[in-house]
């Protein structure tokens, strides 16, 4: 085939050798030059039939600048061998493959590895593995592990991802099901909603086909089952250059994040690039937010960014574009920013505390306070918008920057609101709830959301998370006493307009995101002022 004005040699279903003897599946794109090339490696358990860059890389143009691509089912899904279970192979079965790769005659002995989520995951994993060859990795939308921040956030099991994941990403296409068995799946995705209301339900079904979807709801987050592939836990063994990309709105931003830092901490170089974008909405418009045309994957070009990165390390170009550090776009602002490293340097510390239902700076109210809020499991509050994954995805109707204040005009959910500024405010950092809440002994969940308010009521989202309090949960001091709960709301870097108002939104759950707990009525009681200081931690640029 040839693409612009490149011939593209293509060899379909080469069979890789794995060290156990394990064959898997791979496609190769490489350009009929004649010599060898480097080699970028995506390894998918999503079918490497699809486009060989991914969702967000124009693989083709990466053969036709001068790289073979190697594209590679993971163990155990569609044209591979072995038995595929997540996560536990990704790390010796990429070494395996980079090994190979760069022994072919077609490869100069140089290896690169990219992609998506999983695939992101996988690359992370194989590069702590130090294969020969390998120069760099651009994981892209990646997780620090499969635990918290993966399977669960604060403790709560993500539910409305991992359910859903499961049944339409893993078991409808690659699993090797048919008739009847494929039939039952399909029905299950249709009626998605009811197995969410009924999660033993959901695991009794997955029983069949996905046994290991029982094993993550009964293992916690830090659970030494989560530490057999955990790129978090082998930050030193990463000796290449990485390039993070990642979305503010992407339900693994945390790790990402913390995927940098970590790496960066080590010694090894790396860059950042945080744009809008959540885990499938990449071109900066959602149903009710659109941040211009400079947001798009595609202006800023990712898959440029790629070549850069691996066309400085792998062919060693002088004259290879430099990448900036951090690259951000600060919303609110709508606009793209170059930081020398994340967390941004110099930020102070603004401390909001929770005052009445306003939000105040300086000192914490003399005045003590109480809200109660009551819990049905029945009817929850439901998940609007934020760094979800959840079915409506695929549209953008379900994440991202949704309008809140549908479900702020319930009973259930708290809201604390900020004077209108004076002044454009810029945020850019981890963005911290303390909160004191006297939980139900039962157990409680509490939720915290970070909300931007226009002037003419709006109520934007910007981040959320959950923390989870288990009957007689360490956090209390003694049943039915007041316990310090903190909630880490998520990152942002954003701009509060003069003429908006901050708002913190508290409740008790949000489904179908986190599953529900507990699973009967309760009541819990959050508490501010006097002796109990809620109060709100945001990480501001000097000079807003």
């Amino acid at each position: 085939m040839e693409y612009g004005r490149v011939r593209i040699v293509v060899e379909h279903d080469l069979r890789i050798p794995m060290r156990d003897g394990a064959l898997l599946n791979a496609d190769l794109y490489r350009p009929d030059t004649g010599g060898p090339v480097p080699v970028l490696v995506r390894r998918t358990p999503y079918g490497k039939s699809g486009s060989p860059g991914g969702a967000s890389v124009d693989g083709l143009r990466l053969v036709r600048a001068g790289y073979a691509l190697l594209v590679q089912d993971v163990r155990g899904r569609f044209g591979s061998g072995g038995t595929f279970e997540p996560y536990w192979h990704e790390a010796a079965d990429g070494a395996d493959t980079v090994a190979w790769a760069v022994e072919q005659p077609w490869c100069d002995g140089s290896a690169g590895l990219f992609g998506r989520s999983y695939e992101a995951m996988a690359a992370l994993l194989a590069a702590a593995e130090r294969p020969p060859g390998l120069g760099a990795i651009a994981p892209h939308v990646a997780g620090s592990g499969f635990d918290e921040g993966w399977t669960r956030q604060g403790g709560a099991f993500q539910l409305g991802f991992v359910l859903y994941w499961v049944l339409y990403d893993l078991l409808l296409e690659g699993a090797g099901l048919a008739g009847p068995e494929l039939a039952e799946v399909a029905r299950a995705v249709d009626r998605i909603d009811e197995l969410y209301r009924d999660p033993e339900a959901a695991a009794e079904l997955l029983d069949r086909w996905a046994p290991y979807y029982r094993q993550w709801c009964e293992h916690p987050a830090g659970h030494p089952y989560w530490r057999r592939a955990a790129p978090r836990e082998s930050y030193a063994a990463v000796d290449v250059p990485v390039l993070h990309l990642t979305g503010w709105y992407d339900i693994f931003l945390t790790g990402a994040l913390e995927n940098y830092r970590g790496i960066r901490d080590c010694g090894t170089p790396s860059q950042l690039v945080v744009g809008p974008w959540s885990h499938c909405v990449t071109g900066g418009i959602f149903p009710q937010r659109r941040y211009g045309l400079a947001a798009d994957e595609r202006s800023i070009d990712v898959t440029g960014l790629h070549l850069d990165h691996f066309d400085r390390h792998l062919r060693q170009r002088a004259d290879a574009p430099e990448i900036d550090p951090v690259r951000l776009f600060v919303t609110g602002a709508d606009e793209w920013r170059v930081f020398s490293d994340w967390p941004v340097p110099g930020t102070r510390d603004l401390v909001l505390h929770l005052d009445g239902r306003a939000l105040t700076p300086g000192p914490a109210p003399a005045d003590p306070g109480a809200d109660r809020i009551r819990h049905d499991p029945a009817d929850p509050v439901p998940t609007t918008g934020g760094a979800t994954a959840l079915p409506g995805q695929f549209t953008g109707g379900d994440c991202g920057p949704l309008d809140q204040r549908g479900v702020e005009e319930r009973s259930d959910v708290l809201c604390f609101t900020g004077a209108p500024l004076t002044a454009p405010l810029t945020v850019v950092g981890d963005t911290v709830l303390t909160v004191y809440v006297t939980p139900d002994a039962a157990g409680a969940d509490v939720t915290g959301k970070l909300v931007d308010v226009h002037p003419d009521g709006r109520a934007e989202l910007l981040c959320d998370s959950v923390r989870r309090l288990a009957p007689g949960a360490d956090e209390a001091s003694a049943p039915g006493q007041p316990a310090e709960v903190t909630v880490a709301l998520g990152p942002v870097g954003h701009v509060f307009r003069a003429g908006h108002r901050i708002r913190l939104e508290i409740a008790a759950s949000n489904a179908p995101r986190f599953d529900v707990h507990p699973r009967a009525l309760a009541h819990h009681t959050v508490h501010h002022g006097g002796d109990h200081p809620s109060r709100l931690l945001l990480r501001c640029l000097p000079g807003s």
